[in-house]
């Protein structure tokens, strides 16, 4: 939990400081560039004082094949999303008013990498803290005095738990925490079946930026939308934690089970989820 509060806190803290000195268009690339540093200091401070660990066991190689899973992850979220919007726009309760609007005083393509550079430090950090730093601690502290399966499902019960709870400020109805509790079972799924972290994070950012900036589906926050998007229909359904998007992120999760089943040709717990390896011993097989 430490490195969750502790960066939480930060990011409170920054954007506290950065809303009250800045103001829009500056407002946001600085506070961007802020979450970028509370997400390095993380990660760093994490893997070396915490865990003793080298930062590519969090699932952060950063590879060929990393970048890979990462873009797959990405195309999966795009095509939820859109399959979320046209069933939307297809039952009358989306209707499609415009494009390439609310940019503000940036001009639009500019005012759209901005979104996406914060959205992908933010959903970058959440993906470093809930899955790389708190599931794997959770998992690797609970194998041996419990199976494995165990260990793992406890971990990524827990860690989804906490996820949806950080959500409550989005949340009007203690039913739409359903909807964030099932993004972190999928994103807990994509991390415990490819033991690295770029599937989930590939996923999380273009999710949260296909939704809002590219399909003009985001209703809790304001960004540029390709397609802007009006939504009329009753919020239980196309609300931002409605039943439509829910169901997506079922469809979602399914798809990601299908490249796994497909890349990996099979569907178990990596070992490295539940795996660490002290530093003296990783210093003695140097030597």
């Amino acid at each position: 939990m430490l490195p969750a509060v502790l960066s939480f806190l930060a990011l409170a803290a920054l954007q506290t400081v950065v809303r009250a000195r800045f103001t829009h268009p500056i407002r946001e690339p600085v506070e961007a560039a802020g979450i970028g540093a509370v997400l390095v200091i993380t990660v760093f401070v994490s893997a070396r004082l915490l865990d003793r660990r080298p930062i590519d066991e969090y699932g952060l190689s950063l590879d060929r094949r990393w970048w890979r899973s990462f873009a797959v992850g990405g195309a999966i979220a795009t095509v939820v999303n859109a399959g979320a919007l046209a069933v939307a726009v297809g039952a009358g309760w989306a209707t499609v008013v415009g494009v390439a609007k609310g940019a503000g005083d940036l001009p639009f393509l500019p005012a759209m990498v901005v979104v996406f550079t914060y959205v992908a430090l933010a959903s970058a950090w959440e993906e470093v803290v809930f899955r790389g730093a708190m599931l794997k601690n959770l998992a690797e502290g609970a194998d041996g005095p419990v199976p494995r399966w165990a260990a793992v499902g406890v971990a990524v019960l827990a860690s989804s738990v906490v996820f949806a709870l950080l959500h409550g400020g989005k949340v009007d109805h203690p039913s739409q925490y359903g909807y964030y509790l099932l993004a972190g079972l999928l994103l807990s799924g994509a991390y415990v079946l490819t033991g690295d972290l770029a599937l989930p994070i590939g996923f999380h950012v273009w999710y949260n930026f296909t939704q809002s900036a590219v399909f003009g589906l985001g209703h809790s926050q304001q960004t540029p939308e390709l397609l802007a998007v009006e939504t009329v229909g009753p919020a239980r359904w196309v609300g931002e934690e409605g039943v439509v998007y829910s169901l997506f992120v079922v469809v979602g999760g399914l798809l990601v089970l299908a490249y796994v089943r497909w890349r990996d040709g099979r569907l178990r717990i990596d070992e490295r989820v539940t795996q660490w390896t002290p530093r003296f011993e990783r210093e003695t097989r140097r030597r």
